[in-house]
């Protein structure tokens, strides 16, 4: 049985991972804040989890060594999204937005590395407004500079572990019809469901890391 971790699953694209993941019988481990309605989910090991916190990643790693061994996929979906005016907005507000979408995440992979293996795969999710050329909007400055500070993170990982594994990729998501969007484009409704998008990275995560590595790919049909 293959394990996966999966962060930021209370809600959205998360839930609808651990969903699917358990269906196709992984073994799951579920992290977020808030707690998740697993009791009927067999595989799914759910733990309270701030990403931003030592502690919960330290207990998270007690887990894995005791009951899982290695860890086959983590997909890096937790984010935090401020939507503010450049100007109103604050070094704290920056550095919250960083600690989630970046620091936290570089600190769940070092903590994780011993238990990947060579094929492992990471699956980093992005947002389309991190990439260089793409559909800028107001008020997402501490957002999309965070996702494009993990979209480099992630090629330079996959060139620091291209001989040991795992694998590294990138998911820049366009529009998903999630809390998140709401807060950053209030009253926009996106075409693409939760449900949806998890199918997607599901099949990327268990697939695609035999051809893809260090790639950072867009995943948009519309943005917003």
């Amino acid at each position: 049985m293959k394990n996966v971790i999966i962060t930021g699953s209370s809600s959205g694209i998360g839930l609808e991972l651990v969903k699917i993941f358990n269906d196709k019988g992984f073994k799951v481990i579920s992290l977020s804040r808030s707690n998740l309605p697993v009791k009927s989910l067999k595989q799914v090991k759910h733990l309270n989890f701030d990403i931003t916190k030592e502690e919960s990643i330290e207990k998270l790693i007690g887990i894995v060594n005791e009951e899982f061994g290695k860890i086959d996929i983590l997909i890096n979906n937790a984010g935090k999204l401020i939507n503010k005016p450049f100007k109103k907005l604050s070094k704290q507000d920056f550095y919250s937005v960083f600690d989630v979408n970046v620091f936290s995440v570089v600190s769940l992979i070092q903590k994780l590395l011993p238990f990947f293996k060579k094929d492992s795969h990471v699956v980093n999710i992005s947002s389309v407004g991190g990439l260089i050329g793409s559909s800028k909007f107001p008020g997402l400055s501490a957002y999309s500079s965070s996702k494009g500070a993990l979209n480099i993170l992630t090629e330079v990982l996959a060139t620091e572990y291209l001989e040991s594994g795992p694998k590294f990729n990138s998911l820049s998501l366009g529009s998903v019809n999630t809390p998140m969007l709401k807060e950053a484009f209030p009253g926009y409704s996106a075409q693409v469901s939760p449900k949806e998008m998890a199918s997607f990275i599901f099949n990327f995560a268990t697939t695609a890391s035999n051809i893809f590595n260090g790639k950072v790919i867009p995943v948009s049909s519309t943005n917003p």
